[in-house]
C-alpha cells in the first residue's frame, strides 16, 4: 500500500480476507503509536524541548498558509472549474465508489515546514451512498453529539448557537496516540454554505486552543494559550459536499499546525506523523459515514405507513 494513499474498507461489507487485513492493519497503527510514544518521551526529556510557545512568525505562516487554502476553495467555485477535487482527473470519483475513501496529503513536502514549526495538510475523500446531501449537513453541524460520533478522540462537546453567520462550539480533545496524559480545550467556529441544491462547502476554524497538561489526574492544569508541547498549535478544516450517483460525495481537508520536530528526530517522526495524520482523517471519515447510515436508518424507521 503505497504510503500517500490509503483505501479504507472500514465503511463497507468485508470479507474473512478483508477482515484479517483491517486487523493486521490496526496491529501495525498500535505499533506505530508505541514507536511514536517512545520518541515523544525523548522529545520531553530533551533539554530544550521541556516546553514550547507559539510565535508570531509561526502564525503569520499560519495565516498565510490558510489564506491560500481558502483561495484555492474559491476558485473551486468559478465558472468552468471543477467543485469537487475528485472531477480534476477522471475515474477517481468511481474509485471511490467500488474502493473505499482515499487519503493523501493536500500537497507535495507535507507537513511543510515554516518558521519554528509544521502545516499538516491532509486530504480524504469518501462517498456516502444512499444518502442525501441534508443527510450529511445535519450530522456535521451537530455539535453536540461530536462527542458521541468521534469518540474517543472528542471526550466533549458542546454548541454555543450561531452569531448569525457562524456556529460556534467547543470541544474536548484527547489525542491517545500521545503517551503523557494531556487534553486541549478547543473554541471553534464553523460556517456552511450552499452553492446549490446539491453543492455545499463548509470551513471550520479553532479561535482558542489551551493545552490541559496532565489531564485525569490531580496535578491536572490549563495552560496558558499558545503554550505547552506545541503537538497541536491551530485546526482548520474545508469540507466539500457534493449529491450525485445515488449518494453524496465528501471531500475534507484537514490542516493543523504544530511544533517543529528536531532534525535529531525528523528521520524517525515525520513517517509516524504522516501515518498518525492519514489515519486518523480515515477514522473521522468512517465515523462520519456510520453516523449518517445511523441517521438514515433511524428517519426511516420513523416514516409513517402510506
Amino acid at each position: 500500500m503505497p504510503e500517500t494513499a490509503l483505501r479504507s474498507r472500514l465503511s463497507f461489507g468485508a470479507t474473512d480476507r478483508e477482515t484479517f487485513d483491517i486487523c493486521r492493519a490496526e496491529i501495525t497503527i498500535v505499533t506505530h503509536k508505541i514507536r511514536l510514544a517512545g520518541i515523544l518521551i525523548l522529545l520531553r526529556v530533551h533539554p530544550s524541548l521541556a516546553g514550547a510557545t507559539l510565535t508570531e512568525e509561526t502564525k503569520a505562516a499560519w495565516d498565510a498558509y490558510l489564506k491560500a487554502a481558502n483561495a484555492a476553495m474559491q476558485a473551486r467555485l468559478q465558472p468552468g472549474a471543477h467543485f469537487l477535487w475528485l472531477d480534476d482527473e477522471p475515474g477517481r470519483a468511481e474509485g471511490i465508489r467500488t474502493k473505499g475513501p482515499y487519503i493523501a496529503p493536500a500537497g507535495p513536502h507535507i507537513p511543510k515546514k515554516v518558521q519554528s514549526g509544521l502545516i499538516h495538510d491532509w486530504l480524504g475523500a469518501g462517498f456516502v451512498p444512499n444518502a442525501k446531501i441534508d443527510d450529511i449537513v445535519r450530522v456535521v453541524r451537530d455539535y453536540d453529539r461530536y462527542k458521541e460520533i468521534y469518540q474517543p478522540g472528542v471526550i466533549d462537546s458542546i454548541s454555543h448557537g450561531t452569531d448569525g453567520v457562524k456556529d460556534l462550539f467547543s470541544m474536548r480533545l484527547v489525542n491517545k496516540s500521545v503517551v503523557a496524559k494531556t487534553a486541549l480545550d478547543t473554541d471553534c467556529e464553523a460556517s456552511y454554505f450552499r452553492v446549490d441544491d446539491r453543492h455545499w462547502y463548509g470551513v471550520s476554524n479553532t479561535t482558542h486552543i489551551q493545552e490541559v497538561d496532565k489531564f485525569g489526574t490531580p496535578a491536572q492544569r490549563t495552560l496558558p494559550e499558545d503554550q505547552g508541547t506545541g503537538l497541536i498549535w491551530r485546526l482548520s478544516s474545508i469540507t466539500r459536499l457534493e449529491e450525485r450517483d445515488g449518494g453524496v460525495y465528501v471531500e475534507l481537508e484537514a490542516i493543523a499546525l504544530s511544533r517543529d520536530i528536531p532534525a535529531a528526530f525528523r528521520v524517525f517522526v515525520t513517517p509516524i506523523v504522516r501515518r498518525v495524520s492519514r489515519d486518523s482523517l480515515a477514522t473521522s471519515l468512517h465515523q462520519t459515514k456510520a453516523a449518517v447510515d445511523d441517521s438514515v436508518a433511524r428517519r426511516k424507521q420513523e416514516r409513517p405507513l402510506p
